[in-house]
């Protein structure tokens, strides 16, 4: 292969990872009470939503007939996000620890607690940090 090629591959592989973006963390990034998390519409009752948080942050907004819980989605077994909620219960993809969907308690798996929750409030049609 000529040098050139080798280079302009190079270039192109290193270009490409800067494309990938960045990795979303869990959590509130560098939002701030008040900041918009989702609106209600964006999460019909009985399902789940991973958001995307100023700064990086990632968080699950779960709407049940009771309200809307929001939670950091990182499992506190090893800090994998988890999925959004599937047949009325969120589960960890790395290994299958199972949360109440309107708690976020631990139901089954490895997991020592549940999910910690992230206070909100609902505002009109908006689900804000509180």
């Amino acid at each position: 292969m000529e040098r050139r090629t080798l280079l302009l591959c190079g270039l192109l592989a290193l270009t490409g990872c800067g494309a990938a973006g960045t990795a979303r963390k869990p959590g509130v990034g560098s939002a701030k009470t008040g900041d918009r998390v989702a609106g209600l519409a964006d999460v019909p009752a009985g399902t789940g939503k991973l958001v995307d948080m100023p700064g990086d942050g990632q968080l699950l907004v779960v709407r049940t007939d009771a309200g809307v819980r929001v939670f950091n989605p990182a499992c506190p077994h090893q800090g994998t996000v988890v999925n959004p909620p599937a047949a009325g219960v969120i589960t960890c993809p790395t290994h299958r620890s199972e949360f109440d969907l309107s708690s976020g308690a631990v139901l089954s798996g490895p997991s020592p607690k549940g999910l910690v929750e992230v206070p909100v409030r609902v505002a009109g049609e908006d689900v804000l940090l509180a």
